[in-house]
């Protein structure tokens, strides 16, 4: 686990401009992005010394260049405010296909070039028509293998965590996480009731889900949400928003959950109760939700915390983990987050990490603070996971006293 507890003002003053700068430099991303998406890959696996006859050559860089025009250009017609379902299947595709070429192109057309040269396998335009065949073959496989495990029913991860104020009475307590559900251009209402069927068979006590429930408004995406309003919990359902909500009329979900019987947590908290203990379970809107515009939505930890016993143990839902410092500062015992994926394609997840403070899992934040992060139950976009697979969580959570004998 991480500790971040003991990081010093001064370390943080002096990050700050490197991160400013950082942050500066990815607003040209965008712009940036699709060129080397496109063009390192066509250079490595047709320009680099394979001397492939002129036909192959012209065929292939003109695939490349429509790669390079057309994905864009789908993108903004499935994402922009035509919203065209197809178009954003069509570009998302093509961004996935593009980052798995290219990491490849890299990774293969450095170090496998170079294992070659220096173990002496062929001439120079055999290495380099091994790189491009290697980087194909790479690719293939691993597009199909991540279609296939983005399109899954998650597997469930289970881990126990312990809770230093959390009373006997509520140890064993049983939290599923869901997250990042995603529902969007491709229909995957049969998936989301899978989802719910598995989620029903785990017999949990509190049902969470952290936000970014689909792309598209709640009427748009209504059937597959619906199969939301199956899930079962012996004590609460709760939702908060994520960032994609306020991409798409957030008040239109917050309606849609509270009518499945998901109780929407925008910065409020309700109280769990069992043998006697009680947790308090607080949720807050996302943090991009003030610049929605939308009236009264923000992330308010105080607010969500008015009235409650400051003495008792506290569950924090928020989508985006960086809302952990806030947490932390305020003493909060759990936080469970998503937004990440994991990275969804491998190695996406170092760039995650400029934004967040975790990617996955549990990490350890101030003095008594935990984080739980989950990679997701869907995925955005690319339909693709490589190395980052999705899961539907189980919490157990454990207190560190004993329940007292009768």
């Amino acid at each position: 686990m991480t500790d971040t507890s003991d990081t010093r003002p001064a370390d943080s003053e002096a990050k700050a401009p490197r991160q400013s700068r950082l942050h500066r430099l990815m607003r040209y991303i965008p712009l940036i992005a699709p060129i080397l998406l496109w063009a390192v890959p066509c250079w490595v696996l047709l320009h680099t010394g394979q001397h492939w006859p002129l036909p192959v050559t012209l065929a292939g860089t003109a695939l490349f260049a429509l790669g390079l025009v057309g994905m864009p250009l789908a993108m903004v017609r499935g994402h922009g405010r035509r919203q065209q379902d197809r178009a954003a299947i069509f570009g998302d595709t093509l961004l996935g296909i593009s980052w798995v070429l290219f990491t490849w192109s890299v990774l293969l057309g450095v170090f496998l070039r170079l294992a070659l040269t220096v173990a002496g396998v062929g001439e120079g335009q055999d290495r380099a028509r091994i790189v491009t065949w290697a980087v194909l073959g790479t690719a293939a496989v691993l597009l199909a293998w991540g279609y296939a495990e983005a399109r899954r029913v998650p597997r469930v991860r289970s881990l126990d965590v312990q809770l230093p104020r959390l009373g006997a009475g509520l140890d064993g307590l049983r939290v599923v996480l869901i997250t990042d559900t995603h529902y969007g251009p491709l229909d995957r209402a049969r998936w989301s009731a899978q989802v719910c069927e598995t989620v029903n068979t785990l017999e949990a006590d509190l049902v969470c889900h952290t936000g970014d429930i689909a792309d598209g408004t709640a009427e748009r995406r209504r059937a597959q949400a619906a199969p939301l309003g199956t899930v079962r919990a012996t004590q609460a359902r709760v939702y908060v928003t994520g960032n994609h909500e306020y991409y798409s009329e957030a008040q239109g979900w917050v309606d849609l959950m509270d009518e499945l019987g998901w109780e929407p947590l925008r910065n409020r908290h309700l109280l769990l109760e069992r043998g006697g203990d009680t947790l308090v379970v607080a949720g807050v809107d996302d943090v991009t939700a003030e610049s929605s515009g939308l009236a009264g939505h923000r992330a308010h930890l105080a607010g969500a915390l008015n009235g409650a016993d400051p003495d008792l143990p506290v569950l924090l839902l928020a989508h985006q983990p960086k809302f952990i410092d806030r947490a932390a500062a305020d003493g909060i015992d759990l936080q469970l987050s998503g937004h990440t994926h994991g990275g969804q394609i491998w190695p996406f997840h170092h760039l995650v990490r400029i934004d967040q403070p975790a990617v996955a899992g549990l990490s350890h934040h101030g003095p008594r603070t935990l984080l739980y992060t989950s990679r997701g139950t869907g995925f955005w976009g690319p339909p693709f996971r490589v190395f980052a697979p999705s899961e539907i969580t189980l919490l157990v959570l454990r207190s560190p006293q004993q329940p007292t004998s009768m």
